[in-house]
């Protein structure tokens, strides 16, 4: 069992905090207030390879590992949650069509993918199909060679902005059985989008509901054979799990530096703030989840490079575990900060905010729980 990073990892992780410290943390704060998505930003992310992290090489993608992204994912998410997750989501998406698609379907959009010519989001959430993915109600039917699809995606980063969207639709009977996948085109006549969402964070990536009247999209577009959709959705949740629960640990890391660097400075009764015991133990406190949290998500992320068999109960754990304390943490160093934290001139009120939906998406962290006692009794 080896802790250390190889030098290559050590390269991506300087590679990736020297991004974030030049392009994403000196604009965090003003891309939260003015909800502005940084897509150019996203495209020079793209040019070091982070928009195709663990694609194939042969279609642009960097060919890593699961471990090399969370380490990618932690130190950009340090630099800022919220453009960090929507990156993690178009790796996502992205993924799938590389894993599942035929060479043509590859060929046509993965080149344009890792680069970020075109912008991708992950369509499975529905309106009344929340953590009961399986109970979907859009619908695509086949109509000689086109699929017709109709229905509602909720809760869908970058819609309205994205350039395609790989959408889970039922061409089947009830069930995860019945589920196929799908690349729609932005542009494809019948595709439209709610308002964009008013949230309590993640207000640098846009998010807004995807609806589909009649949308008439090539069976060409479809990702592998009909029915196996869910299948391969929950496939790419594993390691969209794993990079949400990264982003967690980059944003709780700055916070727990914040936090120290305050104590440190602040002076209350006549001394530093770091020497009152309460305050130093309650940042050993934060320091301590924090370091199990990134533990755990590392073994569940060399546990998913492996193929283990109990790699969808670890990456389960690890997005529980990560996203809890990382929203503790960043909470954690608000309060150390009293008043001052609340106010938006720190940042802690900010990472709080776009921690506090981590424990949400990519499954609930109470779907979590189901998960691994499921994987518990098999």
């Amino acid at each position: 069992m080896d802790f250390e990073f190889s030098e290559d990892q050590r390269a991506l992780q300087a590679a990736a905090q020297a991004f974030a410290a030049a392009e994403l943390t000196p604009f965090s704060a003003q891309w939260d207030r003015e909800s502005h998505f940084p897509v150019d930003t996203l495209r020079r992310a793209a040019s070091l390879g982070f928009a195709g992290i663990y694609l194939s090489e042969d279609v642009g993608g960097a060919g890593l590992s699961r471990l090399d992204a969370s380490i990618i994912f932690e130190a950009l998410a340090y630099g800022d949650v919220a453009s960090t997750a929507y990156l993690t989501i178009h790796n996502m998406a992205a993924w799938m069509i590389d894993r599942f698609g035929d060479a043509d379907l590859r060929a046509r959009y993965l080149p344009r993918l890792t680069t970020m010519e075109l912008v991708a989001s992950y369509c499975l959430t529905e309106p009344g199909a929340g953590s009961d993915a399986a109970a979907l109600t859009t619908t695509a039917v086949r109509d000689d060679e086109v699929y017709v699809l109709n229905g509602s995606k909720a809760f869908i980063s970058g819609g309205g902005t994205s350039d395609l969207y790989v959408v889970m639709a039922r061409t089947g009977g009830p069930g995860a059985g019945g589920v196929s996948a799908f690349v729609v085109e932005a542009g494809t006549p019948g595709l439209s989008f709610g308002a964009r969402e008013r949230k309590m964070g993640w207000n640098a990536q846009p998010t807004a509901q995807v609806n589909f009247d009649g949308v008439r999209v090539p069976a060409s577009n479809r990702i592998g054979a009909e029915g196996e959709g869910f299948r391969f959705a929950m496939m790419g949740l594993d390691g969209g799990r794993l990079n949400i629960a990264s982003c967690s640990l980059g944003g709780a890391a700055l916070a727990l530096d914040t936090a120290q660097a305050y104590l440190a400075e602040r002076r209350q009764f006549g001394r530093p703030l770091r020497d009152f015991q309460a305050l130093q133990f309650k940042l050993a406190d934060m320091a301590t989840e924090l370091e199990a949290a990134r533990l755990m998500v590392r073994r569940a992320a060399a546990a998913l490079d492996a193929g283990r068999p109990d790699a969808t109960k670890l990456c389960a754990m690890a997005k529980r575990f990560a996203t809890d304390a990382g929203f503790h943490v960043a909470n954690e160093a608000l309060q150390l900060h009293g008043g001052y934290g609340y106010l938006a001139d720190y940042p802690l009120e900010r990472i709080a905010r776009d921690l506090r939906v981590h424990q949400i998406l990519e499954g609930t962290n109470e779907i979590m729980r189901v998960i691994i006692a499921r994987e518990m009794f098999r």
